[in-house]
């Protein structure tokens, strides 16, 4: 019998998604599409929410019933896939870890004067002080709540200090005239995308919070995850909308710093510090956590050695970064190709929920398996016309 449902860990859970779609390329990611599309960047943040909770209810749910990781599902509904999801995930992760680990080092750099490199060696070392402490899990919950309330709040601020045109920002929201295949790719994949779809959902496997009697409420947590998520990006695209409609430019060398500078002068800046810092580095737990937890279930040794490969994961990612020098380039398109890994992921845990030896008696509401459907065939479209696109030089 399984017990019931802690809401603490169900909240942690949500948080845990969140701050990890919350990370560094996020706030690039909503800065540099806002200039392209001004207030009409609003119509693809409600479509990208719509198409993140669709996503997101069908893994958490499916996860939850047959309460085993998703690589394992993936290859009972055919041997070998959950092999080649976890490959794709795990690289993934590892990538957007190098851009989260700069991101936070950027952060202490605009803090206190300290290099790049300086900082993120220190991030890590904060990083990995969470997974080294015996509680890790109820930390990593703690960590993942705090840093998320910190992020919205600072943002809800330089969105009400920037003065945006909040009624045109509504009337594109339904209206737009502008639109763009890779936006939409690239901010659905940045929030739900590779390893961040499933983050939530495998935390509460791991603190043994799942079974069909506990779907009502899981669904609440999956859903609070994409809201969270879902109401930092909105504030974020508020704010860049106002500081850009002002008539003002953003620095391409650093975007998200431009909105926080030009909406409150130097506060704002160091404000951009903090918020860049507890971004990169909530997005270091998440995507550590989440990856690892796709190849621990390989081998015995992975899974005995779990809070020591997700160090190292972390310490990689670090050194990765110290090597080849901070990765700017590399966050848009990250992004995109989580936004690729996507349809597949989802399209395999569709699958699963009508595969009775997976889930057992649990039946799938018709009209979230038609809605999941719906979201894989988009996202697949979407990602062949981001690839024309890219291809005519498009935007």
């Amino acid at each position: 019998m399984q017990k019931k449902l802690n809401w603490s860990i169900l909240l942690g859970a949500a948080f845990l998604m969140a701050s990890s779609a919350i990370g560094p390329g996020f706030l690039t990611q909503t800065a540099v599409f806002t200039q392209q599309l001004g207030a009409s960047f609003a119509f693809v943040i409600l479509l990208s929410v719509l198409l993140d909770a669709i996503a997101q209810l069908n893994v958490w749910r499916i996860i939850a019933v047959a309460d085993k990781p998703a690589q394992d599902i993936a290859n009972q509904v055919m041997p070998g896939l959950g092999y080649f999801i976890s490959f794709l995930v795990f690289l993934g992760g590892m990538a957007f870890n190098i851009g989260n680990i700069a991101g936070a080092g950027l952060g202490l750099n605009v803090l206190f004067g300290i290099s790049v490199w300086q900082g993120a060696i220190i991030s890590a070392v904060l990083a990995i002080g969470i997974f080294i402490y015996k509680e890790a899990g109820k930390a990593m919950d703690a960590f993942a709540k705090t840093m998320g309330m910190l992020k919205i709040l600072l943002a809800l601020y330089i969105a009400w200090i920037s003065k945006p045109p909040l009624a045109e920002a509504a009337l594109r929201a339904v209206n737009p005239t502008q639109f763009s295949f890779t936006a939409v790719l690239t901010i659905v994949g940045g929030t739900v995308g590779g390893y961040i779809m499933f983050a939530g959902a495998h935390r509460l496997l791991d603190a043994r919070q799942t079974g069909k009697e506990n779907l009502p409420a899981i669904s609440k947590g999956a859903l609070s995850a994409i809201g969270l998520a879902s109401l930092m990006r909105l504030l974020l695209f508020i704010a860049a909308l106002g500081v850009v409609s002002a008539g003002n430019k953003l620095d391409p060398a650093n975007p998200a710093a431009s909105v926080f500078r030009l909406a409150s002068g130097m506060a704002g800046y160091k404000l951009f510090g903090v918020v860049m810092f507890s971004a990169g580095i909530s997005s270091v737990v998440g995507s550590a956590y989440t990856s690892v937890s796709f190849i621990k279930t390989f081998h015995p040794r992975i899974l005995k050695f779990n809070r020591q490969v997700i160090i190292g994961f972390i310490s990689v990612s670090c050194i990765i970064f110290l090597i080849v020098g901070k990765p700017v380039k590399t966050l848009l398109t990250v992004g995109a190709i989580n936004g690729f890994i996507l349809p597949l992921s989802l399209g395999v845990m569709l699958i699963a929920a009508y595969r009775s030896k997976i889930v057992a008696g649990y039946k799938q509401p018709l009209w979230l398996t038609v809605l999941g459907v719906i979201v894989v065939a988009a996202m697949t479209w979407m990602s062949a016309g981001a690839i024309l696109q890219m291809l005519s030089g498009g935007k």
